[in-house]
């Protein structure tokens, strides 16, 4: 005759699947301590994991730190984390997007002052709120800077125009 926990349903998980979840929990946990107080309070977590993690946000102590996210770990066991993984991952592709944008337009920067002027074409183009006399004469003075060795205080100011025709 078998016992019962010889024979192992098909639902039931192994010891190792199980630690894999508890870990994967973990890590979410760790990326809500590692976002803003005011990004993880528009989530509206329940109360004590709320309060777990804005409590792990003042630990110093990095043993007591890795107790306290176990801890968030196993809260999260208890809450359904699907909201709070897909809030996590629109803030990170959010921050991707800045970043990836802040980087097309550094490069806008660096090859207008190269000289590309069907670049400049098709911002003007692209975003026609755009001033094209102003724009030209930030890129003359951008490229007048460099020529002359100063600092990038006119490639700054470039940048912010470009930035700020971006987000018209």
């Amino acid at each position: 005759m078998k016992r019962d926990d010889d024979c192992k349903g098909m639902d039931d998980k192994s010891k190792t699947q199980k630690k894999k979840e508890a870990l994967a929990l973990q890590d979410l946990g760790e990326k809500l301590v590692k976002l803003s107080a005011e990004q993880t309070k528009e989530m509206q977590l329940p109360e004590e994991l709320h309060n777990a993690v804005s409590f792990a946000r003042t630990i110093k102590s990095r043993g007591a730190l890795k107790r306290q996210m176990q801890f968030i770990g196993t809260l999260m066991r208890k809450i359904d984390n699907s909201p709070v993984r897909e809030a996590i991952e629109n803030i990170e592709e959010g921050n991707y997007k800045k970043a990836l944008k802040f980087k097309e337009t550094e490069n806008w920067r660096e090859e207008l002052i190269a000289g590309d002027r069907v670049l400049l074409e098709d911002i003007l183009n692209k975003y026609p709120e755009a001033d094209r006399q102003k724009l030209n004469q930030l890129i003359r003075n951008a490229v007048k800077e460099r020529e002359n060795e100063k600092s990038p205080k006119a490639s700054r100011v470039l940048f912010r125009y470009l930035s700020e025709i971006r987000s018209e």
